[in-house]
């Protein structure tokens, strides 16, 4: 065999390319879904419709962005969205029914998210449980919460002024998703450029050895519970700008699309694998099938049972991959 051959026949495949460079493969998948997408349908490239994409995304995108930070962690909370919407009822009563100023409102909401955040990453650090297990347990006291606050009943008159941050536009791109992409940009420099990052990587991947290097297993787990429930809030909070009410089913939404998200963004469900980034593209894929069944007058229904088939594929091509990159090692 000539020596030409033998390099042509080491030349990885496209579809090996892809399987070992997650990020690249999720970005062609969602590049390929928009091109279809604007083929299948006239309203696609629309500029409202891109409008509406955009905005839907930032909501979920930034309770995807708290999900993958978790999973390359090596935990899942499962209570995400539930802090979510909690934390936007608690900044509806405070803006409408004690008074304060909805900048306060906004921060104390904040701030809000941050303790239940903690309070997840406190438990599982405590208890030494899975946070998939411990998680199920607070969404179920958080979700109670805001049935007890708000009886079921949504809160109206949400002053105008935050209204802005969920229905506005700056140079015709929603607010909302500007916001979404500083905090990506945030979320990539932190776990790319410092310490935290490589130490998240590291304890995701292998806790004990981790432990073993002298790395503070339990304060970045603390850390990285505390973001995700600061991103949650933000995300309800936003929500709650957009509709200008804080409905008591926010959130609601926000439980299987981010992990669906975050694993067809090639964020490992085991931990120590995966980037914010890819995390987004995957969202920006789910977004994109949900709008398409929109447009073709699929009953809004559908959406659960897509939702449910995406995570189902995404989870088993997840494993199908690093069972593949295990056996070409």
């Amino acid at each position: 065999m000539s020596t030409d051959a033998t390099v042509g026949a080491r030349q990885p495949s496209v579809l090996s390319i892809l399987i070992r460079n997650p990020l690249a493969g999720v970005f062609v998948a969602l590049l390929a879904i928009f091109v279809v997408s604007a083929l299948i349908s006239p309203y696609f490239l629309t500029a409202y419709n891109l409008s509406v994409i955009a905005r839907g995304l930032a909501f979920v995108g930034l309770v995807t962005i708290a999900q993958a930070s978790l999973m390359i962690l090596g935990e899942l909370d499962l209570s995400l969205g539930t802090i979510g919407g909690l934390c936007g009822v608690v900044s509806g009563m405070l803006m409408v029914q004690a008074g304060l100023p909805w900048g306060v409102a906004l921060v104390l909401a904040l701030v809000l998210g941050m303790a239940l955040g903690l309070l997840n990453g406190f438990l599982v650090t405590a208890l030494g449980l899975h946070s998939l297990v411990l998680t199920i347990g607070t969404a179920g006291i958080y979700g109670g919460a805001i049935l007890v606050l708000t009886k079921g009943v949504a809160i109206t008159g949400i002053p105008e002024g935050i209204q802005f941050l969920g229905r506005g536009d700056v140079l015709g791109v929603p607010v909302p998703f500007v916001i979404m992409l500083l905090i990506l940009a945030i979320a990539l420099f932190l776990t790319t450029r410092t310490p935290m990052g490589r130490y998240m990587y590291a304890i995701g991947n292998n806790a004990a050895a981790a432990r073993m290097l002298g790395i503070r297993v339990d304060r970045i787990r603390l850390l990285v519970f505390t973001f995700a429930g600061m991103l949650s809030a933000l995300a309800g909070l936003l929500m709650v700008a957009r509709l200008g009410t804080a409905q008591p089913s926010i959130g609601q939404a926000w439980v299987l699309a981010p992990i669906a998200a975050s694993v067809i963004g090639g964020v490992a469900t085991t931990g120590g694998v995966g980037s914010p980034l890819g995390a987004i593209f995957g969202a920006g894929i789910i977004a994109i099938i949900e709008n398409i069944i929109v447009l073709f007058g699929v009953s809004p229904y559908w959406q659960g049972v897509v939702s449910g088939v995406i995570v189902v594929l995404a989870i088993s091509f997840d494993a199908l991959s690093r069972r593949y990159i295990r056996r070409a090692a």
